[in-house]
């Protein structure tokens, strides 16, 4: 570092940040950023959206940043694909984007990182992409604000020039459930082996992933931390009680407060839905199944069973709940009601076939809310004796887990308060901790 005094300068990339639905990573990011703060770096967020530098207006580019993307006509697109392919020698030189405070961003704070400077290189993300296709080689971004670390949170093809470089790598899923995910497995391996290459330190999030990367990248062992993820929900949402949670899960989603299982995440093969959904129905018990979350790749064939017998259950009951409806549907819930979903809910079911972590089950946790999830990898590692643990290929095996949770109240009582205590081993505080694990090393190199 240059100077005793000066501060720590972190970036952290902003491409799953612009994404308008949060996503796992999205929410890493978003605590990444959070942690650093609090560990007294000065942190900077690289985006990569379209917007340019208006040089003569810092209100108009701050507008235009915060603007919703407007559709492209024909010739902006090709214009547009046309700029990706035009290499930059020197390297992707960001702008800084001028905060003033005239634009009103309240209503964004959910999905907002922290930031002390916000970046951007217009189009950066795919143009990258582009550049690493024909090129096979990370192109450079100009270190234009003296940051001593760039933290990638994907594999992306990038490089900061000056700084040390980290890239998080989740999980390798493309890689041992290739059938679960619609990357182009070549292309992916060829990146994530020129991550391990490019890195000074490649990040994970669990001690099944980084067992991963050691074994199928062949990456040393030195140069892999694991620095686990952590969950901060507003203080006064975890707080909510029970007669507000039920209002909410009766009143607005037609649910019996405690009297349903929930899943939520993505809709995605590795979900393993179709499973849960045939699980439960098998297990027959009284409470119902709400499922929450975006459609994904292949979401239709993994709903397919679901949705059929949702309708056939709707030519029974009409189109509004009743008290005979089982299964519930919601592709969106803002923060606020998902938060009081999971309090509401009898337990979590999450019976992923692979993942990097698994986020459900910490804030599942968190919420006092019991859980299933699966046997073996992280999912497990997270859990560790805090949760039902079932073989998720066997839908017997969740039936009875459902079954066994449903009529147990004290089952559920202590599973609730041994996950709480499970979720103070991935505290933000704990966090913190990790993170100066991983950071301070390479602050002390420069």
């Amino acid at each position: 570092m240059n100077s005793a005094d000066e501060t720590p300068k972190v970036m952290i990339d902003g491409f799953n940040l612009g994404l308008s639905r949060g996503t796992g990573v999205a929410t890493y990011a978003r605590n990444l950023s959070f942690a650093c703060h609090q560990s007294g770096y000065s942190t900077g967020i690289l985006y990569g959206s379209p917007v340019r530098r208006r040089t003569r207006s810092d209100l108009m580019t701050e507008v235009s940043f915060f603007d919703v993307e407007q559709p492209l006509n024909t010739s902006q697109e090709f214009l547009r694909d046309l700029a990706r392919l035009i290499p930059h020698p020197g390297g992707y030189r960001p702008f800084r984007v001028p905060i003033s405070g005239e634009v009103v961003t309240r209503a964004l704070a959910s999905r907002l990182p922290h930031f002390d400077s916000l970046w951007n290189v217009p189009d950066l993300y795919p143009s990258a992409d582009y550049q690493f296709a024909l090129t096979g080689r990370f192109h450079k971004v100009m270190n234009v604000s003296k940051t001593q670390i760039m933290h990638w949170t994907y594999p992306l093809p990038l490089k900061m020039r000056g700084a040390r470089n980290v890239y998080t790598l989740h999980d390798l899923v493309p890689l041992r459930l290739p059938y679960a995910t619609l990357d182009r497995k070549s292309s992916y391996l060829k990146l994530v082996n020129r991550c391990v290459r490019e890195a000074d330190v490649i990040a994970t999030v669990s001690e099944t992933s980084r067992s991963d990367i050691i074994r199928i990248l062949n990456c040393d062992p030195d140069k892999v931390v694991n620095t686990y993820q952590a969950v901060s929900l507003p203080v006064a949402l975890v707080q909510m009680d029970d007669a507000e949670v039920q209002a909410k899960v009766e009143g607005i989603f037609g649910l019996k407060h405690k009297g349903y299982f929930l899943f939520f995440g993505a809709i995605e093969p590795k979900k393993n839905v179709g499973r849960l959904t045939e699980a439960f129905l098998t297990s027959n018990v009284s409470s119902q199944l709400a499922i929450v979350g975006p459609t994904g790749w292949q979401s239709d064939q993994e709903l397919r069973f679901f949705n059929d017998m949702a309708q056939r259950q709707l030519k029974k009951t009409g189109p509004f709940p009743t008290a005979d409806q089982k299964l519930f549907r919601f592709e969106f819930v803002p923060l606020a009601l998902l938060i009081a979903l999971i309090k509401g809910a009898r337990a979590t079911i999450f019976p992923s076939l692979i993942e990097g972590f698994g986020l459900p089950i910490l804030e599942s946790m968190l919420l006092g809310t019991p859980v299933i999830t699966s046997k073996g990898g992280a999912t497990e590692e997270i859990a560790g004796d805090a949760a039902l643990l079932v073989d998720p290929y066997n839908t017997l095996e969740i039936a009875s887990a459902i079954q066994k949770i449903d009529g147990d109240g004290e089952l559920r009582q202590k599973l609730g308060a041994l996950g709480q205590q499970r979720a103070t081993l991935f505290s933000p505080e704990r966090y913190h901790e990790r993170l100066q694990a991983l950071y301070q090393p390479l602050l002390a190199g420069l």
